[in-house]
């Protein structure tokens, strides 16, 4: 018997050098003991030693399933990848493709069963905020069932690429400096911050949100198992909006009978804020604070872009999302359209830096091209899972006038789908005065040079009457 001692957790790398030996060696998985963390096999013989054992050529779907299994808590799982490769190598070269074969049934279920790991941990991740000598750090406690925490390290650097923070949990922990990802030891659960500001933030979030009329707790169960909910901060509310959920729903059927057949969305969205409002955040950079932490709500995203200038500015500008330049930046509208509103915001004599700048969502959502990121519209369900965190922040500026450029920011200051060519103009928005217009990006896609200067000064027309309709 060939004794193998491999590291503890999803050691990918010293299975890989292991089979390359065994193989060399020719020797069969029925010879071979597998041992995690040095345990000591006393009846075993030496391993075959350390040397430059040629590499193996194996099919693709076979290499990503290894990746998977490794991650896997099974004591067997290197055993059983052994002798998957094994039989590949000895003439099986379809051998993934027959499901019934007990062997691969297997093998696939722990694969799924890892990738359910990772996307509960994508899914159920929640960071607090602490304090560090360096600045704010977040950090996050989970219990994943299996070796995960290597292979969801991209995800987070990702995600949060300009925060400090650090994963702890019982197998592992990871820690970002905004340049390089360390792996550190294992921690307790008494190490992870208890909670903070952001999270009543977070809780009132998901209160606002919460759908009374379609409770399902079976499958609420399902898609957010009860283990993950000590670790959630919106989970302790769970159980009161469940228990209150008849009676909301009822309400809410009351209200919508007696309500107008085109009720003022305005009207609608102050009264949800009013109903929220309890435990929110207290400042805008408190709100601030709980977007750059919250997870993104659009696929594809990175950083949260957050609004600039001075709260009590006269105008706020709210425009679709960030775009490209604007996520790397951190500042909205900084990229081509930005400087053709700064443009326009100086021949209509408002001075930007005295202006509130902001978005309807606050993350870039987009559609990789190559090593491109090519724009792509929010759509109607992203655009009103951030209306809570805009009407929050224009709350916080009160601004004497909003403007809306485009569609996109008129759907998420007034919840309708209408269009700013029919729009266009002073109307009430998100519950102060407002002036919708086009978005810049909207005339640098004209092609004709003529229409796109024609165009131009409409739109310098429009923010010159903003500048008077703003004036004190």
């Amino acid at each position: 018997m060939i004794g193998i001692a491999l590291d503890d957790g999803a050691d990918l790398a010293g299975f890989r050098s292991a089979v390359r030996r065994l193989w060399a060696a020719h020797t069969p998985p029925d010879e071979v003991a597998w041992n995690v963390a040095a345990e000591a096999d006393l009846f075993g013989e030496a391993a075959p030693q350390e040397g430059t054992a040629p590499a193996i050529a194996l099919p693709r779907a076979l290499a990503e399933l290894i990746e998977s299994v490794v991650c896997h808590s099974d004591a067997e799982r290197y055993a059983l990848l052994y002798l998957a490769i094994w039989r590949v190598l000895s003439g099986e070269r379809q051998l993934l493709e027959v499901a019934s074969d007990p062997l691969v049934h297997r093998l696939q279920a722990m694969a799924k069963s890892v990738h359910r790991d990772i996307h509960k941990m994508h899914a159920f991740l929640r960071f607090r905020e602490v304090s560090d000598p360096d600045g704010l750090r977040y950090v996050a406690w989970f219990e994943p069932q299996h070796h995960i925490l290597e292979a969801v390290s991209g995800f987070f650097v990702e995600r949060f690429r300009s925060m400090l923070w650090s994963i702890l949990t019982p197998q592992g922990s990871l820690h970002w400096d905004r340049a390089v990802i360390t792996l550190g030891p294992p921690a307790r659960r008494d190490q992870a911050q208890a909670g903070d500001d952001v999270e009543a933030t977070w809780r009132s979030y998901y209160e606002s949100v919460f759908n009374p009329a379609r409770v399902n707790p079976r499958a609420m169960r399902q898609h957010m198992p009860a283990k993950y909910w000590r670790n959630l901060p919106e989970a302790a509310a769970i159980s009161g909006l469940v228990r209150e959920a008849p009676r909301r729903a009822r309400e809410m059927l009351e209200r919508e009978a007696a309500a107008s057949p085109r009720r003022d969305p305005v009207k609608a969205v102050a009264a949800m804020a009013d109903a929220i409002g309890r435990g929110g955040p207290r400042t805008l950079d408190e709100l601030n604070r709980a977007i750059a932490a919250s997870p993104p709500l659009s696929p594809g995203a990175d950083r949260a872009v957050l609004g600039e200038g001075p709260v009590g500015a006269a105008i706020a500008i709210v425009g679709e999302q960030p775009g490209d330049q604007e996520e790397r930046e951190g500042r909205p509208f900084v990229g081509p359209a930005g400087q053709l509103l700064d443009r326009a915001l100086a021949e209509a004599g408002i001075n930007r830096a005295q202006a509130y700048l902001t978005n309807a969502v606050k993350h870039f959502k987009y559609e990789p091209r190559g090593k491109k990121r090519l724009h792509k519209r929010p759509n109607r369900g992203e655009v009103k899972r951030y209306r809570w965190w805009l009407q929050k922040e224009l709350a916080f500026v009160r601004p004497r006038l909003v403007v809306a450029l485009g569609n996109t920011a008129l759907l998420g200051l007034t919840g309708e789908p209408l269009s700013v060519m029919k729009a266009r103009g002073p109307l009430p928005l998100a519950g102060f005065p407002g002036y919708a217009t086009v978005h810049p990006s909207y005339l640098l896609r004209m092609p004709d040079e003529t229409a796109r200067a024609g165009a131009y000064g409409q739109f310098r027309d429009d923010l010159a009457r903003v500048a008077g309709l703003a004036a004190p």
